[in-house]
């Protein structure tokens, strides 16, 4: 009788414990939705609704007017310069991102380096991924000055004459801007490259050593096909990034001059702060969403095909 008792009291409380183990990976979850969802969705969900009234928060009352915003954003004359130098800006400093880290990262996997130098190189290439963008843009500055180090050298070696306003001057800003994002960025794509270079198996290299490869055939055949993966997810994660870069940009020609270094960032930022036009900013940041969900789109797909 007392067996009976206990098989049924198990049998009762069965059903409220497996309830609970169904419900136990939704619980562990639920502080990160609730995060999402407050600080990603709901944002998100404001903002496409603001793109699709007159002048949000301007005004007091607004009316619903459709995809007019989005149509007044895609036929600003502005819009369409800050989508060429996002373009430029950002293609430009992923090639060098890409180009520059690996170019280190083979130099610090190199054998012919000792531990001593290999170890300073590290601490001296990752510097710049180390500083705030504040701290980029204000030595920076100082650097390009008209009375900074780089006119000063140039000066010296007869390349110019008088000091250049590397930011301010309309032939050379847009070039200031990218050499600075570049010199920022590229640790980043040197660290994971060389973690990918270290994890190689040395038999690839002695296999090929010994059907007689160049390091030119090594590099081609051996080096670049087990970095492809890192190397996709690195450009895909720095096109993302670089695309909505604004605080460099901000912190140094804020826009300028004359628009040549406006890029989608700081033209959504002014629309919204400078010129009050917080319906077109949002449909201008909508924009900027989309195009990043496409990117997002083949990053996630590359990500999937890997696995």
């Amino acid at each position: 009788m007392t067996s009976l008792r206990v098989r049924g009291n198990e049998a009762r409380r069965f059903p409220s414990s497996r309830l609970a183990r169904t419900l136990a990976p939704y619980g562990f979850i639920s502080p990160t939705a609730v995060l999402i969802i407050v600080l990603m969705v709901i944002p998100i969900v404001m903002v496409i609704g603001y793109s699709l009234l007159d002048n949000v928060i301007a005004q007091p009352e607004s009316k619903f007017v459709g995809l007019a915003n989005y149509i007044a954003v895609f036929t600003d004359p502005n819009f369409l310069n800050a989508v060429k130098n996002t373009l430029v800006f950002t293609l430009s400093s992923v090639i060098a991102h890409l180009v520059i880290g690996l170019g280190f990262a083979l130099m610090l996997n190199s054998p012919l380096l000792g531990r001593l130098s290999r170890a300073t190189f590290r601490v001296i290439f990752i510097l710049p991924w180390l500083f705030t963008a504040a701290i980029i843009a204000i030595l920076w500055r100082l650097i390009l000055d008209p009375n900074g180090v780089i006119n000063f050298l140039l000066q010296q070696t007869g390349v110019i004459h008088e000091g250049i306003a590397w930011f301010a001057t309309p032939s050379t800003a847009l070039l200031a801007v990218t050499v600075m994002n570049i010199w920022g960025g590229y640790p980043f794509f040197m660290i994971s490259l060389l973690a990918g270079l270290q994890g190689i198996p040395r038999d690839l290299y002695e296999a090929a050593t010994v059907d007689g490869a160049s390091w030119f055939d090594q590099f081609r055949n051996v080096t670049l096909p087990q970095l492809r993966p890192i190397i996709l997810s690195m450009a895909t994660l720095d096109l993302l990034w670089t695309t909505q870069q604004f605080a460099l940009i901000w912190l140094t020609t804020g826009g300028g001059p004359v628009n040549l270094t406006e890029m989608l960032s700081t033209f959504t930022y002014k629309l919204a702060f400078s010129n009050y036009e917080f319906s077109q900013a949002s449909a201008s940041a909508v924009i900027i969403l989309l195009g990043s969900l496409v990117v997002a789109f083949f990053y996630v797909r590359q990500q999937r095909a890997q696995d």
